[in-house]
């Protein structure tokens, strides 16, 4: 059965001036799946997610999202996506609770609060404020928000930075878990780890252009069939591997 197209971008640019910073590019994401954006600081990923989450404005290009194009009808498309807040977003004096209810009330949609927090192991936080939380605490939350709405794409924009071992895979977990629940997921990310553990495909972006998309498998193939090899011996785990192994994979907050 052929897979459905859930985004469409066509030959995207962006120019600020006299640079630009996304060159032309083309991709598709399919239903249900995790795609992955990976590239060097200012390659031009975020500045891509932004355009298709209608919060900036593109020079030139086509994007369509589940049927809907963006220079028609960019309110539709904000009613079917979640995007992650930065943490300036979240209102200091509100408890998770009442954040959840005030983010719902935005949506104008119902929302279980304690429920949304249960799935991302935070209930025990439903009175806290956002500023108590632990880093692990914050990017699941921030994650949670983005289902609010009960959007068909998520967007992630790099969210383990900075996170310890066991919080990554924690929120590795979590983000199979939206997927399975029928959401399709956009991640950035510069740990290329995360990347060959989560994504279905992955778009390698640089200097404003797609230089390879593929399968994380796919890639590495291709590499290799160009003769390529690496100077240590390739082992059957990392040493991230034996730290979970070693310490657990319990959520301990600091």
């Amino acid at each position: 059965m052929e897979k459905k197209k859930i985004i469409e971008v066509k030959n995207l640019v962006k120019k600020y001036g006299d640079f630009t910073a996304v060159k032309g590019i083309s991709f598709d994401v399919y239903e249900n799946e995790i795609f992955g954006l990976l590239g060097p600081n200012g390659a031009g990923k975020s500045t891509t997610l932004e355009i298709i989450e209608t919060l900036r404005d593109k020079t030139s290009g086509t994007v369509v999202v589940d049927g809907i194009n963006l220079d028609e009808e960019p309110e539709s498309i904000k009613k079917i996506i979640g995007v992650q807040l930065q943490s300036s977003g979240y209102y200091p004096g509100l408890n998770l609770m009442e954040l959840i209810e005030l983010f719902g009330g935005l949506y104008n949609r119902p929302v279980n609060p304690r429920e949304l927090l249960g799935m991302f192991n935070l209930e025990d936080k439903a009175r806290a404020k956002y500023k108590e939380l632990s880093g692990g605490q914050k990017q699941r939350f921030s994650i949670a928000t983005t289902l609010i709405n009960k959007p068909r794409i998520i967007f992630l924009d790099e969210p383990t930075t900075g996170l310890d071992p066991q919080a990554r895979r924690n929120l590795w977990d979590l983000i199979q878990e939206v997927r399975k629940q029928g959401t399709t997921v956009v991640i950035t990310t510069h740990y290329m780890d995360e990347a060959e553990f989560l994504c279905d495909r992955c778009a390698i972006v640089d200097s404003g252009e797609i230089i390879a998309l593929d399968s994380p498998d796919g890639l590495i193939d291709k590499l290799v069939a160009q003769g390529f090899d690496r100077k240590k011996e390739v082992k059957k785990a990392t040493l991230e591997d034996v730290f979970i192994q070693l310490t657990g994979r319990d959520l301990r907050e600091d």
